[in-house]
């Protein structure tokens, strides 16, 4: 049901974008886009982690950022057999690793897991503690994800985009032209020449973006050291991956309402309806509601772009929904129960069924923003979003039908 409402909102978001009604046209989009990122998807996870999370919830939920790490390495890898097999553009390359790696680590655990809790019958035992847990745990998940997903998915799409790989180019085209020759001093072979072409300014600029050492009077360019070499190379990844961008505003916002959470004094202060301030709390976390309705309507809007482009893109949506509904849940059930027998997870089924949750989710709702912002694969994303969580209203049930069996 949970993921049968996620489809019935995306069909809305397509009809609010047809050009009849033309409510989500290209730039509002666009403003709701950064509304997403700056204001909806920032409150949302503060407000959850301020609300649930303890300090001895995070000691015990310990594997919780190791499991969902696990599951970016392992969609990273078969992202890149899908990207080899299906041979997409290069400009998609980011989008599709990112959407086998990056699962829907926030909106429908949140859905999912408090709403099993509430069914009559629930296996999980009594409603209201099992209510309690099954929020933190996916409050918990919802942080961890949103850290992960900008920091990795926004990353990847950032590098694979088209105005990234035109520098790339131009670069690449500078360093293979020829900038300097050589010379020594007949009359003065003790000294070394300085490097000479027809733009000396040029050169000089070249020498210090490069670090392109003066050569010695033999002709022979010094030999950079081991040392330098990892520090060159070190220094291109950082500027490549921008880490500025590892503090969105998401990021800021986990690490706000974990202080929150854990920290008495804050938590007396904020939480609850005693707290002095408890209508701060209140107001962050009305804010936060409007993140999943606002981001699941966009994937539905963009989705009107490209409706004609579905059966270009049948292998990658192929490949895609094999490994995020089939692949990774049947990986991620070893690696959970493996994780049990040897005592790394404290015995809690509800937590174990988060945990193998966390493997059969469809990509993050979050690339369709990310890809807006970029102008990347804006089209294609909203292809892919709305065949795999077709697929997920299957996958999705049936895995979690299984997961309850195998935890209880």
């Amino acid at each position: 049901m949970p993921v049968l409402k996620v489809l019935l909102i995306t069909v809305l978001g397509t009809i609010l974008a047809v050009n009849r009604f033309n409510i989500l046209g290209e730039t509002a989009r666009k403003n709701l886009n950064n509304m997403v990122y700056f204001v909806f998807s920032p409150t949302l996870v503060c407000s959850s982690l301020a609300q649930t999370v303890t300090l001895r919830s995070v000691l015990i939920l310990w594997f919780m950022p190791l499991n969902i790490l696990l599951t970016f390495v392992l969609g990273t890898v078969l992202g890149l057999l899908v990207v080899k097999l299906t041979r997409v553009p290069r400009h998609l390359h980011g989008l599709v690793i990112g959407a086998c790696a990056t699962g829907n680590l926030g909106n429908l655990p949140i859905i999912i897991v408090p709403a099993v809790c509430k069914q009559s019958g629930s296996p999980f035992g009594e409603v209201n503690v099992c209510y309690k847990n099954a929020l933190a745990y996916a409050s918990l998940s919802m942080a961890l994800g949103s850290v992960y997903i900008w920091s990795f998915a926004y990353n990847l799409v950032r590098l694979y985009a088209p105005k990234i790989s035109n520098e790339a180019k131009i670069d690449e085209n500078s360093m293979v032209n020829p900038i300097s020759i050589t010379k020594t001093d007949p009359e003065n072979p003790s000294t070394c020449s300085t490097c000479a072409t027809d733009d000396e300014s040029h050169t000089q600029d070249h020498l210090k973006n490069f670090e392109i050492q003066c050569t010695r009077c033999d002709g022979k360019a010094e030999e950079p050291t081991k040392m330098e070499m990892v520090m060159k190379h070190l220094k291109t990844l950082v500027q490549k991956i921008n880490l500025k961008i590892l503090f969105t505003p998401s990021t800021i916002a986990a690490l706000v309402g974990l202080v929150i959470g854990v920290v008495p004094q804050f938590r007396i202060l904020l939480i609850g309806d005693d707290a002095p301030l408890h209508v701060v709390d209140d107001s962050v976390m009305m804010v936060g509601y409007a993140c999943i309705p606002v981001m699941t309507l966009l994937v539905g809007a963009n989705l009107i772009k490209s409706l004609s482009g579905l059966g270009k893109q049948l292998p990658l949506i192929v490949g895609i929904a094999v490994v995020r509904c089939i692949v990774l849940p049947a990986i991620g059930v070893g690696i959970v129960k493996g994780a049990v027998h040897l005592g790394l997870i404290h015995p809690d089924p509800l937590y174990e069924f988060l945990l193998l949750l966390q493997f059969a989710v469809p990509p993050a709702v979050s690339l369709s923003t990310i890809t807006q912002l970029f102008a990347a694969g804006e089209s294609e994303c909203s292809v892919i979003m709305f065949a795999t969580y077709s697929c997920a209203a299957v996958s999705v049930t049936l895995w979690c039908t299984f997961y309850m069996w195998l935890v209880l």
